[in-house]
C-alpha cells in the first residue's frame, strides 16, 4: 500500500518565482492578489494570528493552518486566536456584533493523518482579538492601535461555558477575560496560563 509522508514546508520569502511563460511574477504578486482584502473575516483572522505571533516573538515560525491550535510559544504555551470586528468589506446597515468561536474540536495530526478520540479545546489559552475600529475611511487591520485583545484560559471556558460553540465579548469579560494592549499580550498570556496551572495543581492537592 502506498504511503505519502506529510510535506515539511519552509517559510517563503515572497521572492520565489512563479514559473509561467511570458510572465515575470513572484510569490509576493500572488499574495497581494489573493490577500489584499484585509477586512474580510478570513484574512483578518490570519492577520490576528500574525499579530499575536509578533507579540510573542514567534513570528519566524510559519503558520500551519491545520494545526490543532494556532500558535505555540517558545516556552510551550498553546494559543488559540479568535478574531472579530465591527466592520465588514461589504455595505453595512449597522456594525457587526463581535462573536468569537470557541468550539471543542478533534485534534488532527497532519503528519500521521489521524484524529484524537476526545473532542476538547486544544489550546491552553485563548486570545480574542477584536478589530475595534469603526471608521471605514481609515480602517487598517495592520495598525495594532485599532485592535483590542482579551486573554482567557481554556480551563475557565471549559468550566463556565462547557460545550458552547460561540461567545460574546460581554461574556468574555464576565468570565474575567483580561483586556490588554499589543505590547502586553505575551505577559498576559503567561499570567493566564500560570493561573490555570496553579489551579490545576491546587485541585490535585485537595
Amino acid at each position: 500500500m502506498m504511503e505519502l509522508d506529510a510535506i515539511e514546508f519552509q517559510r517563503k520569502s515572497g521572492q520565489e518565482e512563479i514559473i509561467c511563460p511570458d510572465k515575470n511574477r513572484k510569490l509576493l504578486d500572488f499574495w497581494s492578489w489573493a490577500y489584499s482584502d484585509l477586512v474580510s473575516n478570513t484574512d483578518r483572522g490570519s492577520i490576528a494570528e500574525y499579530l499575536i505571533a509578533l507579540a510573542c516573538n514567534i513570528e519566524d515560525n510559519p503558520r500551519i493552518s491545520w494545526n490543532a491550535y494556532d500558535l505555540l510559544t517558545n516556552d510551550g504555551i498553546k494559543i488559540e486566536v479568535k478574531s472579530s470586528g465591527y466592520l465588514q468589506t461589504w455595505k453595512q446597515k449597522d456594525y457587526s456584533k463581535p462573536i468569537f468561536g470557541i468550539p471543542k474540536t478533534l485534534a488532527w495530526d497532519y503528519r500521521e493523518n489521524v484524529y484524537e478520540i476526545d473532542r476538547k479545546r486544544q489550546a491552553d489559552v485563548y486570545v480574542f482579538a477584536l478589530h475595534a475600529h469603526k471608521d471605514k475611511a481609515t480602517v487598517n487591520p495592520l495598525d495594532t492601535r485599532q485592535w483590542e485583545f482579551y486573554v482567557l484560559s481554556s480551563k475557565i471556558l471549559d468550566e463556565k461555558v462547557r460545550n458552547s460553540k460561540n461567545i460574546s465579548l460581554k461574556r468574555i469579560l464576565d468570565l474575567g477575560g483580561v483586556k490588554c494592549k499589543f505590547d502586553e499580550i505575551m505577559v498576559t498570556i503567561k499570567s493566564a496560563n500560570s493561573s490555570e496551572s496553579k489551579q490545576i495543581e491546587s485541585n490535585r492537592n485537595q
